[in-house]
């Protein structure tokens, strides 16, 4: 058999997922658009529609092009966080800020063995940089957050950030996903701690957020070999 034989072309396997692919990414960035289109508009029944399809999209893109299982796993951790955030109770925000947190964990799982495989660990000045910029930020919005709040968030925000950091491990898109991540979660609870917000804050929030989970998708996508080890 041929090298040129031994690759799968357009009718194989390989082929045929790829042309999944495309259109389930479409329908992904198609939804993002109709989702911040309705927050800007104060559209929320497009908003309570949109949200819950992004993330399961984004994570069949992901499965169809092969990616680490802990990628797809950590892109529907995120989509039980964001059903869990629609609902408007303390409850509903302590699972969803769970099931985040259960993403990140898969999220850093993947960045270590990313480590282990020939990629440059994370850098220690962007450690130290974010871990900075953690403790200023929780000093200065710790006061006024909810007193039965402050503990969960302060736990999501340590795993927040060491995803954020470790992300760079997959290189710049996957680095850039995570700093959008901590910037949205960030607005989050300024939120919560009812300081002063922009115009339209829940159009940003789900920028921000939408386009940390698309390019930690594509920095993990663009790094992952094609030959990956059993369980990843």
């Amino acid at each position: 058999m041929t090298a040129t034989a031994a690759r799968p072309g357009p009718t194989g396997t390989g082929g045929r997922a790829e042309r999944f692919a495309r259109p389930v990414l479409l329908a992904f960035l198609l939804v993002a658009a109709a989702d911040l289109a309705g927050l800007l508009a104060g559209a929320e029944t497009v908003h309570l529609v949109a949200k819950p399809l992004l993330m399961p999209l984004l994570a069949g893109y992901a499965a169809l092009r092969g990616a680490p299982r802990l990628l797809v796993a950590a892109l529907l951790f995120g989509w039980g966080g964001d059903v869990f955030l629609l609902a408007d109770n303390d409850l509903a925000f302590l699972v969803g800020m769970g099931s985040f947190a259960v993403g990140h964990v898969c999220y850093l799982t993947l960045f270590g063995r990313g480590e282990g495989r020939g990629r440059a660990p994370a850098p220690l000045a962007t450690g130290a940089g974010y871990a900075v910029v953690l403790v200023v930020f929780l000093v200065l919005i710790w006061p006024d957050l909810p007193a039965d709040l402050r503990i969960p968030l302060t736990g999501y925000s340590l795993l927040l950030t060491a995803m954020a950091w470790r992300a760079g491990v997959f290189g710049p898109y996957a680095a850039a996903g995570g700093a959008l991540f901590l910037l949205s979660d960030a607005l989050i609870a300024t939120g919560i701690a009812e300081w002063p917000q922009a115009p339209a804050p829940d159009f940003w929030v789900m920028l921000t957020y939408i386009a940390a989970q698309a390019l930690l998708t594509l920095g993990v996508l663009t790094k992952h070999r094609t030959k990956r080890k059993p369980g990843e």
